[in-house]
């Protein structure tokens, strides 16, 4: 039977990985539980790939979890409960430094749209002296987003003495913003035209900084054991990106975003559609220069951080199969 089973994975699972990546119709669902943090067009790709069928067309099953935070996402995965995460690189740092051995193997954000919102009182960056930002944890996504919109804007944090409150996701620190128990927070753009229509301010304008903001990641045992899995997954993620960009699905995808987000206003819709197709992209492989980028950064909170080797990190072998057996030059053929 186990030299059965040797034979079984010789054929079967291996030549997934160097490109022969067809799926038979009658392959039964496999169930995958992805959990996330940020509630946000960052994880958007994701409802789309699982409402319009993307995932099961390659066999899976694939189901979302929302956990507060990076620390309790790495706590989830850690003890088994969830195969797969979908998070900020400084939660997978951070937990890597702290003895947690996960691969990262591709991620779809690699544009961040953002912006600065702030207290209609508040006129210019120089008056961020002192104030207070909403984050959803310290060493989190969107900390690390606030904290690399404020790296372009020429603000160091501890210069200008900036406290870091922890909020909540994005909608709920959005409602802090707006009922004024935070001076100051890094937003999609969707999420600040709320802000601005109550009456608060953007300072510098609508940012897009080159950032890989997410990314797919297991444990390292799963990924030896699941190889095909974690390809599958991929390629369902580069569907949805693909159909993000058609316009003939936009509709589709704006009620997604709706529903999801819980806009009440169609505009918010509209305004998230287009954060969405800036964010997402087929450059899929992990960007060491974005993750070195953010190592800088978490290390100044976290130290150990910086000792983390990238290369026990990033996995680029699964997108360089795509590549190689063109599937991916195939996708991008079809993004308008």
């Amino acid at each position: 039977m186990k030299s059965f089973r040797a034979i079984w994975l010789f054929v079967n699972v291996l030549p997934v990985i160097h490109g022969v990546l067809a799926v038979s119709p009658a392959r039964a669902q496999e169930r995958v539980l992805v959990a996330y943090g940020g509630h946000s067009e960052s994880v958007a790709h994701m409802w789309v790939g699982i409402e319009k069928g993307l995932f099961k067309k390659y066999g899976l099953d694939v189901k979302m979890l929302q956990v507060r935070t990076g620390p309790l996402i790495m706590a989830t995965v850690a003890s088994g409960s969830v195969q797969v995460v979908w998070s900020a690189p400084s939660s997978i740092l951070s937990a890597a430094s702290g003895g947690l051995k996960l691969s990262c193997v591709a991620s779809t954000t690699n544009r961040l749209p953002r912006e600065l919102v702030v207290q209609k009182e508040i006129r210019s960056l120089d008056e961020l002296r002192g104030k207070v930002f909403g984050v959803q944890s310290v060493g989190g996504g969107l900390w690390l987003q606030t904290m690399v919109v404020l790296e372009n804007l020429g603000i160091d944090p501890d210069r200008y003495q900036l406290r870091m409150r922890i909020v909540g996701d994005i909608p709920t620190v959005t409602q802090a913003l707006i009922s004024g128990n935070v001076d100051a927070a890094v937003l999609p753009p969707s999420f600040g035209d709320m802000a601005r229509r109550a009456g608060l301010r953007s300072l510098g304008g609508q940012l897009e900084v080159p950032f890989q903001s997410n990314v797919l990641c297991a444990p390292k045992d799963f990924i030896v054991k699941s190889p095909d899995v974690v390809v599958r997954l991929i390629q369902g993620m580069i569907n949805a990106v693909v159909l993000i960009h058609d316009p003939s699905h936009k509709e589709d995808v704006k009620e997604i975003l709706k529903r999801n987000l819980r806009f009440s206003k169609s505009e918010d819709a509209e305004a998230s559609y287009r954060v969405l197709r800036i964010m997402n992209t087929l450059g899929v492989v992990p960007n060491v220069e974005d993750w070195r980028r953010i190592q800088r950064i978490v290390a100044r909170v976290n130290p150990t951080v910086g000792q983390v080797d990238l290369n026990q990190v990033l996995d680029a072998s699964f997108v360089r199969s795509l590549e190689e057996s063109g599937f991916l030059p195939e996708m991008r053929k079809k993004v308008r």
